[in-house]
């Protein structure tokens, strides 16, 4: 079993440069060293505006050290203003005048946004010596996992969504390699580990069938968010609705694994201590195992996605409540809530009758 897993998990590392689309866009680092203010005379659809003159130095790339005069123009709209202070760090958006660039002349160079990564690495740091001081060994393991699993959701599973392959299918192989990578690397090759991958990964299939009937019922476009009109624009020819069948997998993943490993490790202990207990009574235990953490587990998921979308939540004073559980995205927001917790509800039973099956199998196999 440890070289089948072994050999699956290196040849889709093996293939990750392949199926990794090189970068669209290329960008730079730049720093804010002076600003100058211009006042726009007239209004933009009711909207008074200022332009931003910003000298900008490059601080990485071909063009690091030159300066460039770049205009940010500020209309009052807080979702899309940028507030530039000499000092700031942005991240440049370069676009070629012509197919061969010679010097900087040849390039338009446009503010992105600002530059946030050293925050998310701090906080990434911080997370990491977390995990280690609280969970040692285990805890890097833990982090290994991750690492994994987001790789292969940036360089799997989003290649083959846009290479054309179906994203349910695309999601169901990346949560199935995610599962075994992730439970086996924290809890070791055995029967336990096995019984918590089964359960999940079953859980997770019956998750994904529940979203495409749920979906094909609410009649839900996909279109729930601006950044998917800004993926249609380029990229019309995906389904949408199964990337958020998609979607909705992939946000149940981490909750599911979570009961799978604790319902199997619960059996696993128990069956330890006394040897003497049969399949229907590991059984029951794993379902009182699991029924106690239902509650809790389904409760924290409702509130992720109410948190994400408390704005959505506070829209509801100001609207018709029929017309707002109606709308598309709020409706999306409460199906993927939904799907989620049906996915725990569903892991419960099957990693609780086939952690039984196994464990207690052991022994007989001795």
């Amino acid at each position: 079993m440890k070289k089948i897993f072994l050999f699956i998990f290196v040849m889709f590392m093996a293939i990750l440069p392949v199926l990794a689309e090189p970068p669209v866009l290329k960008s730079e680092t730049g720093i804010i060293e002076s600003i100058d203010y211009i006042d726009m005379d007239g209004e933009s659809n009711g909207q008074s505006m200022t332009k931003q003159l910003a000298t900008v130095k490059v601080l990485t790339g071909e063009f690091k050290g030159s300066e460039q005069l770049i205009e940010n123009v500020i209309t009052n709209n807080p979702a899309y203003d940028m507030m530039l202070s000499k000092g700031d760090k942005v991240i440049l958006h370069l676009e070629a005048k012509d197919e061969v660039v010679g010097s900087e002349d040849d390039v338009d160079f446009f503010i992105a946004d600002f530059k946030r990564d050293t925050t998310l690495y701090w906080l990434g740091a911080i997370f990491f010596a977390g995990l280690l001081l609280v969970g040692r060994l285990k805890g890097l393991l833990s982090f290994i996992s991750i690492f994994t699993t987001v790789a292969m959701i940036f360089f799997i599973l989003m290649p083959l969504i846009l290479y054309g392959v179906n994203p349910i299918l695309a999601a169901i192989l990346v949560c199935i390699l995610a599962t075994i990578v992730t439970i086996y690397i924290v809890a070791g090759f055995n029967r336990k580990s096995t019984s918590a991958v089964i359960g999940s990964a079953a859980s997770l299939i019956f998750a994904g069938i529940i979203s495409i009937i749920a979906i094909n019922f609410a009649h839900l476009t996909g279109f729930a968010g601006e950044e998917t009109m800004f993926l249609y624009s380029a990229r019309p020819n995906l389904d949408f609705t199964g990337i958020l069948t998609a979607s909705m997998m992939l946000a149940t993943l981490g909750a599911v694994m979570d009961i799978g490993v604790s319902i199997a490790s619960t059996i696993n202990e128990l069956y330890q201590t006394n040897t003497t207990m049969t399949t229907k009574e590991l059984f029951k235990s794993g379902m009182n195992v699991g029924c106690d953490i239902i509650g809790t587990m389904a409760n924290t998921l409702i509130l992720v996605y109410l948190g994400s979308a408390l704005p959505l939540v506070l829209l509801a004073n100001n609207i018709d409540l029929q017309k707002f559980f109606n709308l598309n995205q709020v409706a999306t927001e409460i199906v993927s809530a939904l799907i989620g917790s049906i996915g725990i509800l569903a892991c419960v039973p099957l990693t609780a009758i086939v952690s039984a099956i196994l464990i207690r199998k052991k022994k007989s196999a001795k």
